[in-house]
């Protein structure tokens, strides 16, 4: 008996996931809750676990395929179940596999169908809305004969008498427009040039990201303001306390445990820079989930750390620490990138010396740090060497006032120039 792979939930908003890729092959045995498949979504990239052991014997759509949640992903055959019994399902799944996998319609599908009176299933049922196909035409591979969404996109490549020029029309149409791809073509590039080019399709998650930071220029009215802070206090207290800290709390100290408390001191103060728009109101937060900007090799994720306004320093660093190494494990959950009301970014540990961050829709606030640089400044009319850093806070000017925001970035600046404010509450 084979028991079906399936698209997990995937969290909370999220509907669709792209196949990245298959960890076995048709054929190769895999056990109980072993990673069978990644899954990219628009947030992150998850494994599906294998839901019995056994032999795959079916994968039903291939890398850099779109699927729904619930769509069968493929099949696993029982093994061990005796000598005679076992060769007849293991030479027979391979065929069934081939239709599902060449998305082709025919009359043998992974499961076998079971009449025509379930309804196709949403997704397809738009998409039968959009190429004019007929669903009672189609047979479904889902459960009693449910049409999915792969079996209209089967359809809809086979060429049809009536709905020719309709279908491959409208079907390719649905996927530029979700990838967000440009409105004006690619200017044309020599043979030669051509030759030397490699054509990558976009990930699921920097298609999000591209899209969300356009969204957030096109919406907000984004403005940034910077400043600088002198960081030999904070340095000459890590230096001092460091080994001391890591030997209690069993983490490092680094930078990002003073500069949330300094994020989550000055946002007490300035609570607009914590509050979001929705429609015509503002909401405002009375707690401070920080998300923190973490590089992949897979893009830019913003795990959250929740109620850091209730933290110490040590518990921020534990809780930065932990999501840190899930992200770059690739095993941050649909929780963790949740519900962030403030973001800190950290350019400064790839080299950047200043930029201008872009918002994490729809926070109305997000602070970036750069990189700490010795420089000649004046401290008591004296011209002294300081290691400095540049600060930049960008804000949504329809809810933040540029007073507001200088204010904030100041007190960021006092809290991290006299640590002992961030002890004392001042």
């Amino acid at each position: 008996m084979s028991t079906e792979i399936r698209v997990p939930t995937l969290g909370e908003s999220v509907t669709e996931a792209t196949i990245g890729q298959w960890f076995k092959k048709v054929g190769d045995t895999v056990a109980a809750d072993e990673p069978i498949v990644e899954l990219e979504t628009d947030k992150v990239t998850i494994e599906v676990p294998a839901p019995a052991a056994g032999v795959l014997e079916a994968i039903a759509v291939q890398p850099g395929e779109t699927v729904d949640v619930g769509a069968l992903l493929g099949a696993i055959g029982g093994a061990g179940a005796g000598a005679a019994a076992a060769p007849a399902p293991a030479a027979a799944a391979p065929a069934k596999a081939e239709v599902p996998a060449a998305n082709a319609a025919g009359p043998e599908p992974v499961k076998p169908s079971g009449g025509t009176s379930m309804p196709p299933a949403p997704s397809a049922q738009k998409m039968l809305n959009e190429t004019g196909l007929n669903g009672s035409d189609i047979e479904g591979s889902g459960k009693r004969g449910q049409v999915l969404k792969e079996d209209v996109v089967a359809a809809a490549s086979k060429p049809a008498p009536v709905v020719a020029e309709a279908a491959p029309a409208a079907a390719p149409a649905a996927k530029p427009v979700e990838a967000k791809a440009p409105a004006a073509p690619r200017a044309p590039v020599a043979a030669d040039d051509a030759a030397r080019e490699e054509r990558v399709r976009m990930t699921r998650l920097r298609q999000t990201i591209a899209r969300r930071l356009k969204d957030a220029q096109n919406t907000a009215a984004m403005l940034t303001t910077f400043n600088e802070v002198d960081m030999k206090p904070v340095m000459d207290l890590r230096a001092s306390y460091k080994e001391l800290f890591e030997k209690k709390h069993g983490v490092k100290l680094g930078f990002m445990g003073f500069f949330t408390k300094a994020v989550v001191h000055a946002l007490k103060e300035i609570p607009s820079v914590n509050a979001e728009i929705d429609g015509d109101d503002l909401v405002y937060k009375q707690y401070a989930h920080i998300g923190v900007a973490v590089g992949t090799d897979k893009g830019l994720v913003v795990p959250v750390v929740r109620n850091a306004d209730q933290m110490s320093i040590a518990d921020i660093e534990k809780s930065i620490n932990a999501l840190g190494k899930k992200a770059r494990d690739g095993q941050l959950s649909m929780a963790d990138m949740q519900g962030g009301t403030f973001t800190i970014s950290n350019g400064g540990v790839y080299g950047s010396l200043m930029s201008t961050p872009i918002l994490n829709a729809p926070q109305s606030g997000i602070l970036g740090m750069h990189k700490i640089q010795e420089r000649p400044v004046v401290v008591g009319g004296q011209i002294v060497i300081r290691p400095m850093m540049y600060l930049a806070l960008s804000y949504d000017h329809r809810i933040v006032d540029g007073k507001e925001a200088v204010t904030f970035l100041v007190r960021v600046k006092e809290s991290l120039e006299a640590p002992e404010r961030l002890v004392l509450d001042l």
